[in-house]
């Protein structure tokens, strides 16, 4: 086989394109291995980029991890405190001699309810250090309502 070098300019870099081998009859084989002084193959130019597998796993975990982010950072803005408790409506009670917490929080006792716990909410509204009442002492009583 004859080589031919033929030396076209690259748009005015100086540099020679590539060479070509010329068989017996003159005509050009294949150049897919044919190297230009680019680096790139001769006819590689127009191939579009294609993934691979593993470049499409890598590109998905990539996208997962960026939205894992994402909605952690989103989440992380909203406030989760709970709105502050309505105050209870309630109603003064006078303690009249000999009656007792037990009496008391019995008689506002919706059905069903626990005494205890309407005793503790008293004890809790009225900041009582026990249970104990005095006669004429003012407590507040919650309402039913």
């Amino acid at each position: 086989m004859t080589t031919i070098a033929m030396v076209p300019m690259l748009a005015g870099r100086g540099a020679p394109a590539r060479s070509r081998t010329v068989g017996p009859r003159g005509v050009v084989p294949h150049t897919a291995g044919v190297r230009d002084t680019a680096g790139v193959r001769a006819g590689d130019a127009d191939v579009p980029l294609r993934l691979t597998r593993r470049g499409r796993v890598v590109l998905l975990a990539l996208c997962a991890l960026v939205l894992a982010l994402a909605s952690v950072l989103v989440s992380g803005r909203t406030a989760s405190a709970d709105a502050p408790a309505s105050a209870p409506t309630v109603e003064r009670h006078v303690v009249a001699s000999g009656e007792t917490l037990w009496e008391i929080a019995s008689s506002i006792a919706r059905p069903g309810q626990d005494v205890r716990d309407v005793i503790l909410e008293v004890v809790r509204l009225n900041e009582l250090p026990d249970s104990g009442l005095a006669a004429g002492q003012t407590i507040v009583l919650p309402t039913q309502g």
